[in-house]
């Protein structure tokens, strides 16, 4: 009787274990929820704006959590980390949910969410050939305009932002 209860408790106490990990989210917009951190993984649900989840595990820009019963992987700015709900679900909330603030001289940035760590920026060192294929990947206007209008696009004319000044100083003696 003993033997069979202790594989028993150590089942018990690993899925309490687990979720006492999970750290809680909300997802900021109707989503799918992937079997693997992939886009073209099978779809294991969908899961609703405004649910609730829990968040096991980062890989990347991806999410692995746990949505109702089923569990799967989300695209990391899909959910904003923490329990409160909605309100104010901005672009803050959203990078809030990989990011945290930091020392100022450090290379932090979004790049995280892209899966880099500080030490790829580190790392990192030009290459003029794929920078080359980079700008054969560009397009004219006249094609940008082509592509838009078969698509359905329309322009729309957006005010210009005012122009930057400089900060002015609140010293006596200016900038010296």
């Amino acid at each position: 009787m003993k033997t069979t209860l202790i594989p028993a408790a150590a089942l018990v106490l690993c899925v309490a274990s687990a979720t006492a990990w999970a750290a809680p989210g909300t997802v900021l917009r109707n989503e799918k929820l992937y079997s693997q951190p992939s886009a073209s993984a099978r779809v294991a649900a969908n899961v609703p704006k405004g649910a609730r989840v829990d968040i096991l595990a980062k890989q990347g820009g991806w999410l692995r959590v746990k949505a109702g019963n089923s569990t799967g992987w989300i695209r990391l700015l899909s959910v904003r980390a923490g329990a409160g709900g909605l309100g104010g679900a901005g672009v803050g909330d959203v990078v809030g949910a990989a990011t945290t603030r930091s020392d100022p001289t450090r290379v932090v940035a979004v790049a995280g969410l892209r899966g880099l760590n500080d030490e790829d920026l580190k790392r990192a060192q030009f290459n003029a050939d794929e920078l080359a294929r980079m700008e054969a990947l560009g397009v004219t206007t006249a094609q940008a305009r082509s592509f838009a209008r078969q698509s359905g696009l329309v322009a729309v004319k957006v005010a210009e932002l005012p122009k930057p000044q400089p900060e002015q100083s609140s010293s006596p003696w200016g900038n010296n």
